[in-house]
């Protein structure tokens, strides 16, 4: 039985520690954080799980094969390559790190070492967001016009990295997944009203290939909290509500088609296509239980994770160039080429 650690119990931690518990596949040894009252609190709900403020304790300890890391996103790179050198294998939370050569690093000393590498791209395994792939795959919806996301809250205000690479490394995710390739070139534009020089909230625009755009908007000064995508097709339209109680996916039987022959023969002709509106039946399960679960499946039987340290990279990438554009009041700014059509 593979046998776990989880390091960072603040935030995202705990939902992590849950997950593993419950996981019969599984067993959860360790947790590690450097606050003593985050570690007694962990010990009042699993009190057979050991808990230590030492990371070199969990790297050294022989009942722990694989680490999950949910501490600052700065911290994901030492901390993730000192798991791996150990011989430990990792799922890292998102991003995978701060820098693209961070996340290379990880990925060559993951393949050297012959251990699994996972990033916690949760939305990956959205019963929800892969419905919306297979409406994609299977021309359901036609030819894909354009998608946008909106992710925001009031609060859970970040100190040391902004809202993109906070919050909009899910949506990124979720667009290079569902348009099944990554941007060509982006532009992003923000604004900091509580701290300098860390953006609150975030415009990104995404330019895929065939002129397919995305549109994503972050932020944690907002005043209600939404969770939402929605992508155009010229057949259907699907809007993806991660916060409804039920029909979390609707499908709009709505689109815009052109008919004609064009200038030469004749004039284009737009026709509007407007039917009903169905949320299909999409199967229950906790994305974050299905992560987990996908982890220690791909540890067991060497399998490559659907979210594995090339996805990871990819989504940095992005985030890297939207980091020069925002630097550069919304500049087009290219992903680099030779991941733009890796997924």
């Amino acid at each position: 039985m593979t046998r776990v650690a989880v390091v960072g119990c603040g935030y995202w931690g705990p939902n992590l520690i849950r997950n593993f518990q419950q996981l019969e596949t599984c067993e959860l040894t360790m947790c590690c954080d450097l606050e003593p009252d985050r570690l007694a609190r962990i010990n009042s709900l699993y009190p057979t799980v050991r808990t230590t403020t030492s990371y070199q304790e969990v790297l050294e300890s022989q009942d722990v094969d694989a680490v999950a890391i949910a501490t600052p996103a700065r911290t994901h790179h030492p901390l993730g390559v000192q798991a791996l050198l150990h011989g430990k294998h990792l799922l890292m939370e998102k991003p995978l790190a701060l820098t693209s050569s961070q996340c290379e690093e990880l990925i060559s000393l993951a393949a050297t070492q012959e251990r699994v590498l996972m990033v916690g791209h949760t939305y990956r395994f959205s019963p929800s967001v892969m419905k919306m792939k297979e409406l994609t795959t299977s021309e359901h919806l036609g030819d894909i016009y354009y998608m946008y996301s909106h992710r925001v809250n009031l609060g859970r205000v970040q100190k040391d990295i902004n809202a993109l690479w906070s919050i909009a490394p899910h949506d990124i995710s979720i667009a290079i997944y569902l348009l099944g390739q990554s941007p060509v070139e982006v532009s992003a534009r923000g604004a900091s009203y509580l701290s300098e020089k860390i953006e609150d909230v975030v415009f990104l625009s995404m330019t895929f290939p065939k002129g397919i755009l995305a549109h994503c908007q972050v932020s944690w000064v907002d005043p209600s909290k939404v969770r939402k995508v929605t992508l155009i097709g010229s057949k259907r339209m699907v809007v993806f509500d991660d916060l409804a109680d039920e029909g979390k996916v609707k499908i709009y039987d709505k689109g815009v088609i052109k008919t004609g022959n064009g200038p030469i023969f004749g004039e284009f002709h737009y026709k509007l296509h407007s039917g009903d509106i169905y949320s299909p039946q999409i199967p229950m399960g906790e994305p974050l239980a299905k992560e987990c679960s996908h982890f220690i499946e791909c540890i067991k039987e060497g399998k490559r994770p659907v979210s594995d340290g090339d996805s990871g990279l990819q989504v940095v990438r992005v985030l890297e160039a939207a980091q020069r554009s925002l630097e550069n009041h919304g500049a087009l700014v290219e992903v680099l080429p030779e991941y733009a059509a890796r997924v």
